[in-house]
């Protein structure tokens, strides 16, 4: 019986896995069939290869035989992560072509030859380990690779080629070390994704510092890559400190609150001072409240955290004492996902560099109370422990807390990802207008309402999943209600005509949704920005 299960159960997430492929192979198609030249042609070639090297890693994870530990319950997710860096970097460069920016166009390429470098050596990874060795999947990786290096060999200037190899470098240094330290909080591509985005922001600050001229820079930009970089490193130093002491004593967490604050101050906020030649904490007060609106923003999303936080102890004062294992519902872990809606358009709307520098200090906080939580610093790491562990699911099986962080991520990463200097006038043309709404759209909207829906009234299931047909449907009706909105409210985004484009990146999105079992919150928003901005 137990045997027969677990066969079912294999075959319904291969059946899964080949439908979210075809779903990413469609995606790559439309990138492809928008900018057909070299780059695209190369994006095709690396996700027929990543295609058969899926199911490798796939192999290895059944068989235990992987390096690092990675989150069960899941596929290995490669394919889709494979190619959302490749694509974005080809998106981007096209749009920064049109624009006339030819530095943001090879930077660009950069972006698209990095994903591709990084894919391509963890298909090595793969292929290497797995025994006997796979002939027919090692020629494929082979060919696939060959195109790739030549095209970017006849592509990239040495600087370029240096930057490629830089990044791919820190990659690998960071996977051997967080992979270590967090066991089972990631799928590889889930890992794939993040420590791909923390390389780029790593290597694009050592770049940046090392070539500062006059403070010359948008210190907004400079705010971002320093707090990642230095929430980052204040928690592999604290890894490494709490390996040989106990981090839930008095003297343990008076060290650990001491030390934050001389590396804040210290190191990150000189660091700062370096880039953007100015007080940071002055210049940060200044820029918010610069203006009127600024600040009525401000106040209304402190009354939405204090919601939201409101909420997390009302549903904990729920839990009584003989009923431990209450979790909340689909609908409650929803409500979040509406707060941050709630929060996020308005200052899309009026005011997106306050939500982007608001989206970084939230995310450094985060981050923050994730290390209080993990290593139960007194006074506040227990509470946080009792109060969280309300809203754990089945991703968060690893010794993290992610569910959070990744939803904001999802919101955030297309405010910070939008290439502003491609768009002179604040925004891009055609359906690129919404890109920097593709969290909003993506998670706020269509996942959250694919959930409820699909939980409560959801009785048609798609093949080799748990979703349902009525949670896919609902959810893109919501998504183009929500586009109708945006568009009473938001006198910068003009569409011209792009609709049919719309509608069919919010349904290969949301298709991806039902499909993967992949962090849908760090997938989606990227895949809905890289069509958007086809």
């Amino acid at each position: 019986m137990g045997v027969a299960a677990g066969t079912q159960a294999g075959a319904m997430l291969n059946k899964a896995v080949l439908l979210e492929s075809l779903i990413v192979f469609a995606v790559v198609l439309c990138v492809h069939a928008v900018a057909w030249d070299r780059f695209s042609w190369c994006a095709v070639a690396l996700a027929v290869q990543a295609f058969y090297v899926q199911f490798k890693w796939d192999h290895l994870l059944r068989l235990g035989s992987a390096v690092f530990q990675f989150r069960t319950g899941a596929n290995s997710g490669l394919l889709p992560a494979c190619m959302a860096v490749p694509l974005l970097g080809i998106v981007m460069k096209e749009r920064c072509r049109e624009a006339g920016m030819v530095y943001f166009e090879r930077f660009g390429i950069v972006v698209a030859s990095t994903g591709m470098a990084i894919a391509l050596f963890l298909s090595v990874i793969a292929v290497g380990v797995t025994k006997p060795l796979p002939t027919n999947t090692g020629v494929l990786s082979g060919l696939a690779g060959s195109v790739i290096v030549y095209t970017l060999k006849h592509s990239l200037t040495v600087s370029e080629v240096i930057e490629v190899l830089e990044v791919l470098l820190i990659f690998v240094y960071l996977s051997m070390i967080l992979l270590y330290l967090l066991p089972r909080c990631f799928t590889p591509g889930e890992a794939l994704l993040v420590l791909t985005g923390l390389s780029f922001v790593l290597n694009q600050l050592i770049k940046r510092s090392l070539t500062v001229i006059g403070g010359r820079g948008d210190p907004v930009d400079f705010f971002l890559l320093v707090a990642v970089v230095g929430v980052v490193l204040l928690g592999v130093f604290f890894a490494a400190l709490f390996f040989f002491m106990d981090s839930s004593t008095w003297i343990s967490s008076v060290f650990f609150h001491v030390m934050t604050a001389v590396l804040g101050l210290g190191v990150i906020m000189p660091w700062l001072y370096r880039l953007i030649r100015r007080n940071p904490l002055l210049w940060l007060f200044q820029f918010l409240v610069q203006t009127q609106t600024r600040v009525n923003l401000l106040a209304y999303w402190a009354l939405l955290a204090a919601s939201a936080s409101a909420v997390v102890v009302y549903q904990n004062t729920k839990r009584s004492s003989g009923s431990k294992k209450h979790q909340a519902s689909t609908v409650t872990r929803k409500y979040f996902h509406f707060i941050v809606v709630a929060t996020y358009v308005p200052g899309l709307i009026y005011d997106r560099q306050l939500l982007h520098i608001a989206a970084v200090v939230c995310f450094a906080v985060f981050i923050l109370l994730e290390y209080i939580r993990y290593f139960t610093i007194k006074p506040c790491g227990h509470l946080l422990r009792q109060l969280l562990s309300l809203f754990l699911d089945e991703r968060d099986s690893g010794p993290l807390i992610l569910s959070h962080i990744y939803l904001l991520l999802g919101m955030s990463v297309s405010v910070w990802l939008f290439p502003r200097p491609c768009a002179p006038k604040g925004t891009l043309a055609g359906a690129g207008a919404l890109a920097p709404y593709s969290g909003v759209l993506a998670v706020g909207v269509g996942d959250s309402v694919a959930s409820i829906f699909g939980s409560t009234v959801g009785e048609i299931k798609w093949p080799g999943t748990k979703k349902t047909f009525e949670g896919t449907m609902t959810s893109i009706f919501a998504q183009i209600i929500a586009v109708a909105i945006i568009l009473i409210f938001d006198s910068t985004v003009d569409l011209n005509a792009s609709y049919s484009w719309i509608l069919v990146s919010v349904s290969l999105v949301s298709l991806l949704e039902a499909y993967t079992t992949q962090v849908d919150n760090l997938l989606l928003p990227l895949y809905l920005q890289i069509l958007l901005m086809a």
